[in-house]
């Protein structure tokens, strides 16, 4: 993989090779992921619709948590891949092991922060006085034990991508998500009996609910991060397990990098928050989460090649300019984005078409599934635009440059999506439709604003 991706001469036709032997095994994860997040809508679907209401509350809280490890990751990968493309071995491991020691740190503060506030913060979303609060304080507070480890994951995963090792991260997150979705079977739905081939199988169960898929999250996750430090150890990154003691000039690289990338999953969050609160005052109510979560869920079969090619495009730059080739950089994005292009563009036709039917296999509820499938039908115009988006988003992340599109998400998803949302969802009465709608345009503006701080090229000269 190696070789490949440090060849230096490069062409249209090497470039989409390169790209594609980078994504491909990220692409596969994120579908494995995807699969892993229907079936717990599928499984929650089974205990009621406040559970999978409550599942799709808890998107605010845990999404939150999920999307600042994940941008210590995107330091991580831009800092990594600058070293491993200029050949600088000593500070590719201290930039990575530092940032592997920052993130750990920062999960367990997180835990014990988000632990101490959870009540009025599960509050906002749903009525405390409702089914719905109590099923996603069952859910969230498990769940939170994994955020240390889901910290600590995401930044070795970021690690091993930075220099073009993506199949490792596929085994083991793969290896993760098996877990996740056997364990979610055993502890959500009690002992049971099924018929396999003629022969009666008693499977155990410990019939816990929505709480058993919080415990499935968190040791799912410790699993993960216990099995990435030895499998990151035998690659040039050498022992990652051997965390150093934090040093103010790497911390203040990572951070730098790190902090508009974390505001920008803030953002997002507030944002989102923002987007259910508004479903909560339609007439449709808190039961539109329920549609949420699993719309979410199927879009994502759509959108995932977009965030597997955000992966390669975002290593392949951080090593371009690395090796002081902005050209290189740019081609190998452009090629990502062309391929996203194509895979995106077909799914979203067939996620129009037969939207009614993905959204029967979910959910009974007729007012859920009718809004699940007009959401997947809206959602699919404009979905092409927003995987350009992510991808063009990670090439210049891979850059380090991580300000601006914080900048272009910050006035589309504050100062656009929520007050748009609200005026014509609960001001003018159109409710979930509208909600729909200006999802769909928003995303389609952020794509073509990333897209334009792309070819303004000012990223070839980011420095970090």
């Amino acid at each position: 993989m190696a070789e490949i991706i440090l060849e230096r001469n490069v062409d249209e036709k090497s470039a989409h090779r390169i790209v594609w032997h980078l994504a491909w095994p990220a692409i596969a994860l994120n579908l494995l992921q995807t699969i892993n997040s229907l079936l717990d809508s599928y499984f929650l679907g089974k205990v009621g619709p406040d559970a999978i209401a409550a599942s799709g509350a808890s998107f605010n809280i845990m999404f939150l948590l999920m999307g600042l490890a994940f941008a210590l990751g995107t330091a991580t990968t831009a800092l990594v891949s600058r070293f491993y493309g200029a050949d600088e071995h000593r500070n590719m491991i201290d930039a990575s092991r530092q940032s592997i020691t920052l993130g750990l740190l920062i999960g367990i503060v997180l835990t014990i922060a988000t632990a101490a506030v959870l009540k009025p913060l599960c509050s906002i979303f749903a009525d405390p006085s409702g089914p719905v609060y109590s099923e996603l304080i069952r859910y969230v507070t498990p769940a939170l034990l994994g955020v240390p480890a889901t910290f600590l994951f995401a930044i070795v995963a970021a690690s091993l991508r930075a220099i073009g090792d993506t199949k490792r991260p596929m085994y083991v997150s793969g290896a993760q998500i098996l877990l996740h979705i056997i364990l979610n079977y055993l502890l959500i739905f009690p002992t049971r009996v099924v018929q396999l081939g003629g022969l009666e199988l008693t499977i155990p169960g410990a019939n816990m609910g929505i709480e058993g898929a919080g415990w499935s999250i968190a040791i799912s996750a410790w699993f993960a991060a216990i099995v990435y430090l030895p499998v990151a150890s035998r690659t040039v990154l050498g022992p990652v397990w051997k965390l150093q003691w934090l040093a103010l000039g790497w911390v203040k690289r990572v951070v730098r990098i790190a902090i508009p990338a974390s505001f920008a999953a803030l953002i997002r969050i507030i944002s989102m928050a923002a987007f259910m609160l508004v479903l909560k005052h339609t007439e449709e109510g808190e039961r539109l989460y329920g549609a949420v979560r699993v719309g979410f869920a199927m879009e994502s079969i759509a959108f995932m090649p977009a965030f597997g090619y955000m992966i390669a495009a975002s290593a392949l730059v951080g090593q371009s300019l690395g090796m002081r080739d902005p050209d290189r950089a740019e081609r190998l994005a452009s090629a990502a984005a062309k391929q996203t292009f194509y895979v995106i563009a077909a799914l979203s036709v067939l996620f129009f078409l037969f939207a009614p039917w993905f959204a029967g296999i979910f959910l009974n509820d007729p007012l859920q599934h009718q809004a699940a499938t007009l959401y997947l039908r809206i959602i699919a115009i404009t979905e092409v635009l927003f995987g350009l988006g992510v991808v063009y988003t990670g090439a210049l992340q891979g850059a380090g440059d991580t300000l601006r599109p914080t900048i272009v998400t910050l006035i589309v998803q504050l100062g656009l999506r929520a007050p748009a949302a609200w005026f014509f969802a609960v001001h003018l009465g159109y409710n979930s439709t509208a909600a729909w709608w200006v999802m769909s345009v928003t995303q389609a503006i952020s794509g073509l604003a990333m897209l334009w701080l792309f070819k303004q090229g000012r990223w070839k000269e980011k420095k970090v």
